[in-house]
Parts: C-alpha cells; structure tokens; sequence
C-alpha cells in the first residue's frame, strides 16, 4: 500500500514551506491567489486528502454533522435527511446518518461514536426504548455540542425539537372517523413511553369525549409499525363481541396489516370498518384502497431540524439555545375512510 500524501510531499515538489502549503490548503488570506491555485492542483494531482479530525482540532469545527434515526428505510426518514441535507450542503455541511434500528444501546454507541468524530451537532429521533440514555444527552451538552430532535423526543432543557402537533394530528383523525358515523373507533397506538405516541392517543379520547362517545380500553391495542403487529391486534378486536366500526392507527404499515386482515375476514372497507393510518407512507396514496393518512411533512420537518442547527452554532456564545418549533399535521382523507365525501 503507498503511503499518504503529506503537506511535505507537496512542499518538496513546489519547493516551497509546509507552512505555506498548509496556509494555502486553508486559503489563507495572507496567501496569493496564484499560490493558493497552484498548491490545489498540485493536492489534487498528487491525491492529497486533509484529515478531518486534525482540521476538526485546529479549527474547531469539522463541517459534519450526524443524524440519527431509527431506520432509513421509510418515507418519513428518508425525507427528514433529504431535508436535512438540502439545507446543510449551500452552507458546507456534510452529513453522517446513522441508525438504532430501536436498540437504546445502539443509539447510546452512535452517539459516542458521533462526538468523538467530533461533528459540529447532533440531530437525532429517539429510539423506543431511551430509557436509559440521558447520561448520554448530558455527555452532549457538556461538550456544548448542539443537539436537536426532530419528531421522537424528549422535553429535557438546552434541547431543541421540531415536531408535529401530535395530540391534534390524534384529535382530527378520529374526528374525521366520527363524521363519517364511526362510533367504536379502536386505536393501534404506538409505545407510550414515546411522547408523540402518548400524545396521539390523548388526542384520540379526548375527540371521543367532546362527541360524547364512550372511551373504551378494549378498543386500544398497542401495536409497532409495522404489517405483522397491525394484522395481529386487528385479529384481536374482529374477536370482540361489539367490534370496533373503525381503526386509527398510529402508523400506516400497521394500519396497512389492519386492512390485510379485515378484507381476510369478509369485512368491508370502509362500509363495514373505516381505517386510517398516520405517516402519509408513498404506498398509502398508491393503492387500490387508498388509505386515509396524516402527512408529518418531513421534508419541512428535516429543513427546520436544519435552521435551527444553523442558527444555533451561529450563536458563538451559547449553543444551547432551546427552541420548540411545532408543525401543524395535514389529513389526507382518501377511499379507506370515505363513507360521506367531504
């Protein structure tokens, strides 16, 4: 293997001092144009690369940033890094993404891993463990290191977070369900010990309490998102002696398996049961049955994480500055739901 190519190396070709290279690399103002021009072309044409980590020590920033997420392999977060980075690249920022797969112990090894990279901020959405992390959060400001969640979090002081007004989203999704003359609506909540999912679902009983609809326990089942959990709990309130006449789901995949298990079982959709999901997934919008949804906006979600990293490491002398931004959720009324247009 050839060894790297140093500041040395390219001194010793232009005959000229480390020093200067170095100045140059870093366009120092001090340096002539024609100086700096030459000594990048001769960087490039000798492969030269900085370290990062050396840049990182000297100047205090490293132009990387990390997000993490549960996983990437959905719309939602797929989006949020879009949004992410749309906004961090115009001011030289690049990205490192990592997930947690909702291992707490993974998410707690990102982060580390993430500070002694020595990125310049952390944007994270919680795992659904995070039980035990908060030793971890507070490694992160005492380094001064600015730290954002972006829809899973926790409300912990010198943090900041973007989210959706989740207990609304809660409230006019199973208010749209009680207009079409839904009256046993059951909810596939997420884990409560998630404040977005514990707000969703107050937003669900407290919309039954304004209509005066009774709340019933047996109606809520908590179920992941994903298709296995959301046919499983489905199977569980077919099995009722009263059924529910609608499901409010606190994700579209389980409400996808929710759907899968009623039309097994002879029910129709929405005559017989009407069903909603939460996230606005592509595949919602795409399907024969089409199914009523509430969109996150994660692109704006991702680019407002974004403003207020920005704005935050502009602030030289407090980068803990807090900042609670809430989004207003969007419903997408569609075929799964439709008993009476609107």
């Amino acid at each position: 293997m050839s060894e790297k190519t140093t500041i040395y190396d390219i001194a010793k070709k232009l005959d000229i001092s480390a020093a200067t290279v170095s100045r140059a690399l870093n366009k120092n103002p001090k340096i002539s144009e024609s100086t700096i021009k030459l000594v990048m072309e001769t960087a490039e044409k000798m492969n030269y690369k900085q370290n990062r980590l050396a840049l990182a020590l000297k100047s205090g920033r490293s132009g990387m940033i990390g997000v993490i997420v549960p996983r990437v392999n959905t719309n939602f977060f797929g989006s949020t890094i879009r949004g992410i980075e749309e906004e961090l690249h115009p001011n030289k920022y690049n990205v490192i993404i990592c997930q947690t797969h909702e291992d707490e112990n993974r998410e707690i090894e990102n982060i580390n891993t993430l500070l002694d990279a020595q990125v310049d901020g952390i944007m994270i959405s919680i795992t659904n463990e995070s039980k035990k992390n908060e030793k971890i959060i507070q490694r992160v400001l005492q380094k001064k290191v600015p730290l954002i969640f972006f829809d899973r979090k926790k409300n912990i002081n010198g943090v900041s977070s973007v989210s959706i007004d989740d207990f609304n989203a809660g409230y006019i999704a199973t208010q749209h369900l009680i207009d079409q003359g839904c009256t046993r609506i059951a909810h596939l909540c997420g884990d409560q010990a998630l404040e977005i999912y514990e707000n969703r679902f107050k937003g669900y009983k407290k919309a039954l309490e304004d209509n005066g609809l009774e709340f019933n326990e047996d109606y809520v089942l908590r179920a992941r998102s994903n298709q296995e959990d959301g046919a499983t709990v489905t199977k569980k309130l077919l099995k009722l002696p009263n059924p529910p006449d609608a499901i409010f789901s606190a994700s579209d995949f389980a409400a996808l398996g929710a759907i899968k298990v009623i039309k097994k079982q002879g029910f129709k959709i929405p005559e017989d049961i009407c069903v909603m999901g939460f996230g606005n997934e592509p595949f919602t919008k795409f399907m024969e049955l089409s199914i009523t949804t509430i969109d996150q906006s994660p692109l704006e979600m991702g680019k407002m994480a974004a403003k207020v990293f920005l704005e935050q490491i502009q602030n030289k002398e407090d980068v803990t500055i807090e900042k609670k931004i809430v989004l207003n959720p969007i419903l997408h009324i569609r075929k799964s739901s439709s008993r009476i247009k609107e």
